[in-house]
């Protein structure tokens, strides 16, 4: 029985800077952190990689968590900062606000950038901005 998603997760060349971003500007909070040293075959075998090592860390929001991993090994290849949502793969995490237009100048004054101000839909409000690697976060609120 599947009961529901428990995390997403993102990898980043400069974790530090993920996580403040995370922390200190969407208001995560790090449940823990852990990591493993190239050569640990089970982090080979459940990552399908050879030769594997990162430092990760989980994030909690509500009852929702990131997982963030920086790898070292294998060498990452570079995400384009700007990858259209279009593309194949991941296109956005979503956090639900109270107060979309507070959290909106909040988050642009921290130095988020943002699509556009935040639009009406039928349910509510939501913007997309992205954090510092590009990754395309939305901030929904529903009315």
């Amino acid at each position: 029985m599947i009961k529901g998603f428990h995390h997403a997760a993102l990898s980043t060349p400069d974790l530090k800077r993920c996580l403040t971003f995370y922390t200190e500007v969407v208001g995560c909070e790090v449940a823990y952190e852990f990591g493993w040293p190239k050569g640990s075959a089970d982090a080979d075998k459940v990552t399908g990689l050879a030769g594997s090592a990162a430092n990760a860390a989980m994030l909690k929001l509500g009852d929702s968590f990131l997982e963030v991993f920086e790898f070292s090994s294998p060498q990452p290849k570079q995400q384009n900062g700007e990858r259209p949502v279009c593309d194949n793969g991941i296109t956005h995490i979503a956090v639900e606000v109270k107060d979309i237009n507070n959290e909106y100048a909040r988050m642009k004054a921290a130095g988020m950038q943002f699509h556009s101000e935040p639009m009406a839909q039928e349910s509510g409000f939501m913007v997309y901005g992205r954090d510092p690697d590009g990754n395309v976060v939305e901030l929904i609120e529903y009315t």
